[in-house]
């Protein structure tokens, strides 16, 4: 291009590319589209945004253009990458000047000189750096705002890299700036002192932006962080500068980027961070537990001074060894200095102040509580919300300060237990009043473990809690919610079985109560199901009135893992109380389609109502199976949340499926692409399918076995020694259930384990596999095992009673890999069936064979005492109903059909002694008398004996 025509005909297509009509949109977004690969036109944009006369919608276009230009075609290997020499003029052009007028424009600039700086710093750009440093010395004001804005964007850019010369040439980079940027944050802080005292506030919030973006840019600068005092001089300024000056905001930033650095700081470098420990407690302790802070403080800063003690606290580096001597030095040091800060008397202030000031609900969660109780009782409390929400945070601290000086707190809680004690609080009803008690009541709660040998919790239910959750005063109510959520802290801690009626009473009576807060029980079900079961019927009722009767997706998702750890629990006692549930389900899923973790908490309840109804649960089906079919679907975009858990209730229903019907044999169309994934679902992948060839081995397996075998093929090309067994096995139990059709369907993976076996395969557990496949082939489709056995003869180019050999061979050799009885037994009836024979190839090995049997007899054999006579253990005769205990499951369909074909499997209906002894007399008929002893005296005399041992009375 040549570049004034260029120019023109660029800034005349952004001009129309900022039109509001799209007839002129259009077209010009496509002509620049088309520009994008042409040499000259990141210049030309260069140009038009440094020009600072043209439109500022213009401007800003130009450089949005230029900002993706640089992701798209900087590389030098990016298809249509710019030249060298353009790249070099431009980098030039981009810091000639930092006098950009326009706030947002000016960042976009910083952002994409720092995307430069990430590919080309500091070997094509090396002058980038000290051009910045030598703008930020500048007098100018706007130049100096500009290059640091840009100084930190650069900063951050080139210390995300990862890769290990990137880091090195980083930190070379960073001994030489972060110096001089904490003198620029430090001169900076200064300014803005002077001017706050001298209330100079446009100067001030000037300086303050530039402290702030100084200490963005040193943000891991040590020095930054022994400058600790000047925190003191921010928070105090806060009390001067009111709510409403236009610095505080700016300044409260300042003071959380400042805590921001020291917990960065305490977290990677803890043992750097030691001469810090003492003036950092000192600081936090000051502003969040003395009155220092009152008029000072503000949340997020209380947060961060909380997880700065916390962290103090609970750091491992700071603690002793349990060996005194096996510490660190530095280790002791910093024990040392906590030991001296954290005397009696600061911990006891910490821990009082801590419940009687952090833990009281504040003003507006009461009014919270009052407008919108379901939100108030599904506040965020979970995962890491403690780094960023105040209640959380002040109850993480607590217990991490009790459990690490629970000498001196305990007796600090007992007390102020205690003078809640000579209070009877019935007639104190002040919110004031009760949410002391209420707070008092969380603190014993959170600390339950802590204080198991202080508190007799039994006698303290019975004499008084008990007591308070009956008292129905409106105001009460925030009594009532916390003793039973104190309960549920304590009931897996401490609390005697015989007291659990009664709480099941209160529960009950809790469940009616008129507040909605106090009806969402978050109490632990905890419970030995005998005791539970009279009040099943009624607590179950009315925890499905509140499932429908609560709005907000969190609270109905409470109330679903409530309803679901029920059922877990009774089992199939919950049948005759889920049908209202049954039909309230499918309207639940349709209404939460834009929630999925909503559906989630549904497919968690499912699974347990499924393993509740047993083979009852086909009733479900013309809601459950399109509810499995879209939560396993990978081309449906909800499978990213509902994938895992939608899994697992296709498994139960199969586990539970008293048989199989067209429609759940139709979502196994999901399976494929689950396999393609080869994610950590891949364990239950397979119990899927083994379920279904269970369930329907025949029908299954026509339908699609052919494409489960080319998953197969493909998942062994690429995956685990411990992968390979979990495929195997499918393999293993399609022949178990149906040998012919098993071994037909899967032939194109029988070659690969044949070769394994004749190979030796190094790894035991996957030998052993293929062992037990072969062994069932073997055993219960001689006529395949022989196509098979030909086939590979043909490939090897071996003679087929030369290989077959082979394979004996290294069966008897690699027998001990193989550990479980059930296949050991099939190895010697598999090896045994080989008999009787002629063939000179397998008599030669007969001495293997004859030994593998006496081992595996060893295994099945079982002697009576009382006759002196040998039965084979392994054996079932008929199919027996289980007599279960109370806490044991009972059979699942599944189950019933494992049992069922266990009782037809060789394994267990064919007497291994009596297989041995049938073989041998049949060889010996075969071979007669003398050419039959010949073929005996080839066994070692030992087993012989041993074989006799076991045969005897046959």
């Amino acid at each position: 291009m040549d570049m004034d025509s260029a120019s023109s005909v660029v800034l005349q297509a952004l001009t129309q590319a900022t039109s509001q009509d799209t007839a002129v949109l259009k077209p010009a977004e496509e002509q620049l589209r088309q520009w994008e690969t042409q040499p000259g036109f990141y210049s030309v944009l260069l140009n038009i945004f440094n020009n600072h006369m043209l439109d500022v919608n213009v401007r800003w276009l130009a450089v949005l253009y230029f900002k993706n230009g640089i992701d798209r075609y900087w590389r030098r290997v990016a298809p249509h990458a710019l030249s060298e020499e353009e790249k070099t003029s431009l980098r030039a052009g981009l810091i000639t000047n930092f006098n950009e007028p326009v706030n947002q424009i000016a960042t976009q600039i910083a952002v994409l000189i720092a995307k430069v700086a990430r590919l080309d710093c500091p070997r094509q750009w090396p002058e980038l750096i000290p051009i910045l440093l030598e703008s930020v010395k500048g007098q100018d004001g706007l130049q100096q705002h500009r290059a640091l804005l840009t100084f930190y964007h650069v900063t951050k850019t080139l210390a995300s890299k990862r890769l290990a010369q990137d880091r090195r040439l980083f930190q070379d980079l960073a001994s030489g700036i972060y110096s001089f940027a904490c003198s620029l944050w430090s001169h900076h802080t200064d300014c803005f002192l002077q001017q706050i005292y001298a209330r100079d506030e446009a100067a001030a919030l000037s300086s303050l932006e530039r402290t702030l973006l100084s200490l963005k840019g040193s943000n891991t600068c040590p020095d930054t962080c022994t400058n600790a005092t000047n925190l003191h001089y921010h928070a105090k300024i806060c009390r001067q500068v009111g709510s409403d000056s236009t610095c505080r905001e700016k300044l409260e930033k300042t003071i959380i980027l400042y805590t921001k650095v020291l917990l960065d700081f305490l977290e990677y470098h803890p043992c750097a961070f030691i001469p810090l420990i003492q003036r950092s407690l000192e600081f936090a302790v000051t502003y969040v537990f003395t009155p220092a802070g009152e008029g000072v403080t503000f949340e997020r800063f209380i947060v961060q001074c909380m997880n700065l003690i916390k962290m103090i606290v609970k750091n491992d580096a700071y603690k002793p060894a349990k060996n005194i001597d096996d510490s660190k030095p530095e280790s002791l040091e910093a024990h040392k200095i906590k030991t001296a800060f954290f005397t009696h008397p600061t911990l006891t202030e910490i821990g009082r102040r801590l419940v009687s000031h952090y833990f009281l609900l504040t003003e507006e969660e009461l009014a919270m509580w009052e407008e919108d109780p379901e939100s108030f009782a599904v506040e965020e409390t979970g995962g890491d919300s403690w780094k960023y929400s105040l209640r959380p945070c002040t109850e993480v601290l607590f217990l991490d300060i009790f459990h690490n000086y629970s000498q001196t707190l305990t007796p600090v809680l007992l007390d102020m237990v205690q003078n809640l004690q000579g209070h009877r609080i019935v007639n104190i009803v002040t919110n004031v009043t009760l949410t002391f008690f209420s707070a008092v009541y969380n603190a014993v709660g959170l600390a339950a473990y802590e204080l198991f040998d202080n508190v007799d919790f039994d006698q303290w239910f019975k004499n008084q809690l008990l007591g308070e959750l009956q008292v129905s005063h409106h105001r009460y109510k925030l009594i009532r919610r916390r003793v039973i959520w104190l309960i549920g802290q304590w009931i897996s801690v401490k609390f005697k079985s015989d007291l659990r009626p009664l709480l099941y009473e209160v529960i009950l009576s809790l469940m009616q109560d008129p507040d909605l807060v106090v009806r969402q029980l978050h109490i632990q079900f905890c419970f030995r199901t005998e005791q539970f079961l009279p009040y099943l019927e009624s607590i179950f009722g009315l925890l499905f009135q509140l499932l429908q009767q609560v709005t907000e997706c969190d609270t109905k998702m409470q109330v679903l893992h409530v309803i679901s750890c029920v059922i877990e629990r009774v089992g199939i006692q919950i049948r005759p109380y889920v049908g209202c549930l049954v039909q309230y389900l499918p309207l639940l899923w349709k209404q939460s389609e834009e929630h999925n973790m909503l559906r989630c908490a549904i497919l968690t309840t499912l699974i347990q109502l499924v393993q509740g109804l047993g083979a009852e649960s086909k009733n479900l089906y013309p809601f459950l199976l399109p509810v499995i079919q879209l939560s396993t679907d990978v081309s449906q975009p909800p499978h990213v949340y509902l994938l895992e858990d939608g899994l697992e209730l296709w498994l139960v229903t199969l586990e539970n499926s008293p048989a199989i019907t067209p429609e759940l044999l139709r979502i196994f169309q999901n399976m494929s692409a689950l396999l393609e994934l080869s994610s950590e679902n891949l364990r239950t992948c397979f119990h899927i399918v083994n379920g279904y060839i269970y369930l329907s081995a025949t029908e299954f397996l026509q339908n699609y076995a052919e494409s489960l075998c080319r998953s197969f093929c493909d998942l062994l090309k690429d995956i685990t020694n411990e992968g390979q067994v979990q495929v195997l096995k499918v393999v293993e139990i399609a022949l178990k259930v149906s040998p012919m059709l098993g071994a037909h369907m899967f032939q194109p993976l029988l070659p690969a384990v044949f070769r394994g076996i004749v190979d030796g395969e190094r790894y035991p557990v996957v030998m052993s596999t293929y062992l037990g496949i072969m062994g069932r082939v073997l055993l219960q489709n001689s006529s395949f095992f022989s196509s098979l056995l030909s086939q590979m003869a043909s490939e090897c180019n071996q003679e087929m009673d030369q290989l077959l050999g082979n394979v004996i061979e290294m069966w008897v050799d690699r027998m001990d890999n193989i550990t479980q009885p059930e296949r050991r037994k099939l190895s010697s009836l598999a090896l045994l069936s080989l008999l009787p024979s002629d063939n000179s190839v397998i008599q030669d090995k007969f001495c293997g064979i004859v030994n593998i049997c006496v081992e595996a007899l060893h295994d099945v054999m079982t002697e009576d005492p009382e006759t002196g006579t040998f039965k084979d253990c392994m054996l079932m005769s008929h199919f027996e109903e289980p007599k279960l205990s109370d806490d044991e499951e009972p059979p699942t369909e599944q189950d019933k059909r494992k049992k069922l074909l266990a009782l037809e499997d060789p394994v267990h209906s064919v007497s291994l002694q009596q297989f041995v002894y049938e073989k041998l007399k049949a060889q010996q008929a075969l071979m007669g008398d003398q050419g039959f002893g010949a073929l005996m005296e080839t066994v070692d005399t030992e087993l012989v004996r041993q074989l006799q041992e076991f045969l005897q009375g046959l």
